[in-house]
């Protein structure tokens, strides 16, 4: 018996576009059609886990029904996402059936299908004589109760039972030896398919787009900062890396990269396990930019310049953006009061107690900003991704000073990075005095807060300081002048000399 390992794990009805939509079914017996690579693959990669794979095929037809299969499509299609539309535009060409194979041929598969067979299982080699004979073993059969393989689950997880094969009268509770199968059907799925029953009116070429969305791939963006021994104008390179998990390779494929917080449907227990990618980077930088840009819809779309060889379990990074001498500007921010977040709950009780919020922080925040714009040297919309930080030393020799994550920025926009706490800065806050008045439904809250600076220049600090114990509230008393920035939170900009101490102190009035 030929097996020809052809189980069908699921069957959905293609999207077709209208361009392809025909009028009348079919007609006989189907017949396989040629298939041929129409080129390197177009990928848009989304940051969010999933891409977009378009290609083209050649499709040799004859009048009626076709038996048509794509073998180059990656482990984790979304079969409900497969549209197929004729290349220029022509008619009478049908879908009658879609089936997607994603249970590859291997010993198991094949086993089940012989699940109440007999089956030959060639046993270990146990003295010289087999070896003479150029075999490793003496066969036996056996037939298959249970063939103990469980096919791939929605998140593309093998799994395995016990199997049950009777021998001679006998079950065992597993294979007494390496199964023997005859020779496998010329339609035997060996890597993930697409097989498609398609009706047209005539024979001959077709040429026809296809696409569909895939899990197991994903694009993030990383950019190195290095900044001078002395002030903060700093060298920019923006990388993009990309990850496939897919289970397919695409070769030559000309990539484009989505940004932005586009809307898709998580289907209940239908995420994906992706393997860890080993690294696999190139580097090298290439003349003129290797990524454009621009805006598409409600977001941004990169493409990258070049085709590029992707292939499965593969991350590859490729730079997109340079700028030299960016101007940024280091803030030092203290923001000392930690207060806990009962968010709704917090009781009236609560705020009016003394020691609510006296709990004092004593870091205080470094931080870099600076604009995106063409007049800094930037200027492209960029992506949402992790931003490094080094520094040179005297030596010439750079350290790693930093890092943090930046949402997507628009051009114009300011970004504002938080690189870690400063060393030589501490901060002190308490509270001094605090009254509250029942009957006239008012508090006084008095603070302190005391600055130091170890370094050997003057800095400015700035202060944050929420007032926290009601929405309304008026600063009695001030030792510096502060600025309002929203409805509960004030800032003081302090500037504090070399190893020096300077003390803030301001009184809040709150009514309700």
């Amino acid at each position: 018996m030929r097996a020809t390992a052809r189980r069908t794990l699921g069957v959905f009805s293609i999207i077709l576009a209208a361009s392809v939509a025909a009028a009348g079914t079919g007609a006989p017996r189907p017949a396989a059609a040629g298939l041929e690579d129409g080129g390197g693959a177009r990928l848009t990669i989304y940051n969010q886990e999933f891409a977009l794979v378009k290609d083209s095929l050649a499709l040799k037809l004859k009048e009626g029904v076709n038996e048509v299969r794509a073998t180059d499509v990656t482990a984790l299609v979304e079969p409900d996402s497969v549209v197929l539309r004729d290349a220029r535009g022509g008619s009478g060409l049908r879908i009658l059936e879609q089936n997607y194979i994603n249970d590859p041929l291997s010993q198991g598969a094949l086993l089940r299908q012989y699940e109440g067979k007999t089956v030959s299982f060639r046993l270990p080699c146990r003295d010289d004589k087999c070896l003479d004979r150029g075999d490793d073993g003496r066969l036996i059969t056996g037939k298959v109760i249970r063939s103990g393989y469980v096919p791939p689950d929605a998140r593309g997880g093998y799994q395995e039972t016990t199997p049950i094969i009777e021998v001679n009268g006998t079950l065992r509770f597993s294979l007494p030896g390496e199964p023997v199968f005859d020779a496998l059907a010329d339609d035997a799925i060996l890597k993930p398919t697409l097989l498609w029953q398609l009706w047209t009116d005539r024979a001959g070429d077709r040429q026809v787009d296809l696409s569909y969305l895939t899990g197991g791939m994903r694009w993030q963006a990383t950019y190195n900062l290095v900044l001078p021994e002395k002030g903060d104008r700093f060298d920019l390179v923006g990388w993009v890396t990309l990850e496939n998990n897919s289970g397919t390779e695409f070769p030559n494929a000309h990539i484009r990269l989505m940004a932005g917080d586009v809307s898709k449907v998580q289907q209940p227990g239908a995420r994906m396990d992706y393997a860890k990618a080993r690294v696999a980077m190139e580097a090298g930088i290439a003349p003129g930019p290797q990524v454009t840009e621009k805006s598409f819809d409600e977001y941004h779309l990169y493409t990258l310049q070049r085709p590029t060889t992707l292939r499965n379990l593969e991350t590859k990074l490729v730079e997109f953006t340079r700028a030299t001498g960016v101007p940024s500007t280091r803030l030092y921010v203290y923001d000392g009061a930690q207060i806990p977040d009962y968010g709704p709950y917090a009781a009236p009780s609560m705020l009016q107690s003394p020691e609510y919020g006296t709990q004092s922080n004593t870091k205080v925040y470094a931080m870099l900003e600076f604009m995106n714009d063409k007049a800094s040297g930037l200027g492209l919309a960029l992506p949402r991704g992790t931003m490094k930080l080094y520094r040179l030393d005297t030596d010439g020799s750079q350290e790693f000073v930093g890092e943090n994550v930046i949402d997507h920025t628009p051009e114009n926009e300011k970004v504002r990075l938080y690189t870690g706490n400063a060393f030589d800065l501490v901060g002190e806050r308490r509270q001094t005095d605090f009254r509250v008045d029942t009957a006239g439904r008012s508090a006084d809250e008095s603070v302190e807060i005391k600055l130091r600076n170890r370094k050997k220049e003057p800095v400015e600090i700035r202060v944050v300081e929420h007032l926290y114990r009601w929405v309304q509230w008026k600063i009695a008393a001030s030792s510096v002048p502060y600025a309002k920035t929203d409805a509960k939170t004030i800032e003081f900009r302090v500037n504090v000399p070399a190893d020096a101490q300077q003390i803030v102190t301001y009184r809040v009035h709150y009514t309700w």
